[in-house]
């Protein structure tokens, strides 16, 4: 499928596009931090002082830092800092377990990383395993908070964190940035098509977490297609709520440089539950707001926007899942109901192009349905794993291409060439790995996912990492993991295992997994259910039959 609209991509560096945005607004908000305004002029500033710390402790172009933040002032400016000076942003999830952090520092090569004290523990264990020394720059949220706050954060949380870091090494950020003094040179500012600007983490096909090597282009052309395709007027004073996590293409793409790129202001919530995002929400009034599917299901319930008028509100979108025809349907009425006079708007999208590529148009829906893809953005629908095009309205595999799409996987050149394939027609198509059709429209609706995959609460969770933790039990002969629906997280991980003869199959034995699983993988990995099993079910020629767990589950047996 064709999109005729052709817009011009610069050829700027995503800092460019970002100090273009504040020298058209210097004094504009740009970031919100609990209430703590950041101009875009200061901004700058602090990032140009930012990249020239960077400079002082050794980082130069093409060297890889790892960001294991959440949404705070600290990492905004750390990202563009890096792409200042030409050296790569590689994000990271905070609660990654410690072998997690292990692997990706050592896939990526990683020089430095920055962390809250919150996890600085993490970061040092992990470091024990990693081949290339390291270092450790550790942020503190209080640093980032107006006076008030501070005293009141340091009182009630940060205090416990205070000791960190320790003797086993570290800096402190605000040492750290005093490191930028005017007399470091900053290089001139340096764009290269084809570079790698940002790393972000995924699973893929085998289920091993990969590197996705994303450049300037992907986000600045992500940047400039989603304005067009939001639909809505940008003018100044505009807010985003930005709490999906900087760490997820989606918060990153769309929730901090699409904001920064049209010079609005980010809300940066750093951590969120239902009752701290309603609260914002009350409290910032913002414009945009955007997270998975989730977020809003917990949004409609919860007792914090009762009677609230969201009238203030342009554009809500949700994306990282599927969202159920029902679940829209409520939240479109508590849309009405709260007098915004607009509908939650689908997406849809994977890291390997940064992020969503497809959206519902502003007026108009279609059930199920995930709309229209962005401008000079193409999909088609193929045979899986072929160029072959079906006919309109027939299932196959989503293929996509355009400016967003990855440069390729970290090296890792066989899942490159599956991933990304140069067609018949010249073109560079990424094949998704996931099913669903297009009609005669033009509409996109996504079926179902080729690769075997659970997203819980937004985040891609691959079975075959959490069964690696499971059997590493001493206790546990084999098992199966698989996703079963949820009304809160949309699916939840649940482990059918099969243990060493003469075990005692009990809760505590439940729990002592799950506690051997945090040490391997990511908390929101760790199944929620676990059964334990005789046996589990085969295929003809000896595999866990994972699919019939699936169906006996949707059947209720």
């Amino acid at each position: 499928m064709n999109n005729k609209t052709q817009l011009s991509y610069p050829e700027k560096t995503m800092f460019e596009m970002v100090k273009i945005a504040a020298e058209r607004y210097p004094y504009d908000a740009a970031l919100n931090f609990e209430g703590r305004i950041t101009s875009y002029k200061k901004m700058i500033e602090k990032i140009e002082k930012t990249a020239r710390a960077f400079l002082s402790i050794g980082i130069k172009e093409n060297d890889v830092v790892t960001i294991c933040m959440p949404n705070t002032p600290q990492a905004v400016e750390s990202l563009y800092a890096l792409n200042r000076i030409g050296a790569v942003a590689a994000f990271i999830h905070p609660l990654s377990a410690v072998k997690e952090i292990s692997y990706y520092l050592n896939l990526s090569q990683s020089r430095t990383i920055i962390v809250p004290d919150l996890f600085y523990e993490n970061v040092m264990n992990a470091l024990g395993d990693v081949k290339q020394s390291a270092n450790v720059i550790v942020a503190r949220i209080q640093d980032e908070l107006s006076p008030h706050l501070k005293i009141a954060y340091t009182i009630k949380k940060g205090k416990d964190y205070l000791r960190f870091p320790d003797n086993r090494g570290g800096i402190l950020w605000k040492d750290f940035i005093k490191q930028g003094t005017d007399s470091v040179t900053l290089p001139p500012v340096s764009y290269k098509k084809d570079k790698t600007a940002v790393i972000l983490f995924s699973g893929g096909t085998t289920g091993i977490s990969k590197g996705i090597c994303l450049s300037d282009m992907n986000f600045n052309a992500l940047a400039l297609q989603a304005r067009i395709a939001m639909n809505c007027e940008f003018q100044r004073g505009l807010k985003n709520l930005s709490a999906m996590p900087i760490f997820h293409g989606f918060g990153l793409g769309i929730g901090i440089h699409m904001v920064l790129v049209h010079s609005a202001c980010c809300i940066l919530l750093p951590q969120f539950n239902t009752k701290i995002y309603a609260q914002a929400m009350k409290k910032r009034k913002p414009d945009f707001i955007a997270g998975v599917p989730t977020i809003f299901k917990m949004l409609v319930e919860c007792d914090e926007l009762k009677n609230t008028d969201l009238s203030y509100l342009k554009g809500m979108y949700v994306g990282g899942d599927s969202m159920p025809v029902e679940l829209k349907k409520k939240v479109d009425a508590f849309l009405k109901d709260h007098g915004a006079d607009i509908q939650v708007r689908e997406g849809y999208g994977l890291t390997e192009c940064v992020t969503a590529s497809c959206l519902t148009p502003k007026d108009t829906h279609k059930e199920g349905s995930i709309g229209l893809p962005f401008p000079d953005t193409l999909y088609k629908i193929v045979t899986p794993t072929t160029e072959n095009e079906v006919p309109t309205g027939e299932t196959g595999e989503i293929i996509i291409s355009g400016p967003t799409v990855m440069l390729g996987y970290l090296n890792n050149e066989d899942e490159t060439s599956f991933t990304l394939r140069r067609h018949s027609d010249g073109r560079i198509w990424l094949h998704t790995g996931d099913l669903g059709f297009i009609d005669d429209d033009g509409y996109v609706y996504f079926r179902q996912r080729i690769k075997r995959m659970i997203i819980t609460s937004g985040y891609n969770v691959y079975p075959s990492q959490v069964e690696k933790a499971i059997e590493s039990h001493p206790d546990v002969d084999y098992c199966c993991v698989i996703g079963v629906e949820d009304d809160y997280k949309m699916e939840k991980i649940k482990a059918f295992i099969v243990t060493h003869n003469g075990v005692n199959e009990n809760d505590e034995l439940k729990n002592d997994i799950r506690n051997h699983c945090k040490t391997q993988i990511a908390r929101y990995a760790i199944p929620k259910e676990i059964e334990f099993r005789k046996e589990l079910p085969k295929t003809l020629v000896g595999k866990v039959a994972y699919k019939k767990l699936e169906e006996a589950e949707k059947d209720g047996e």
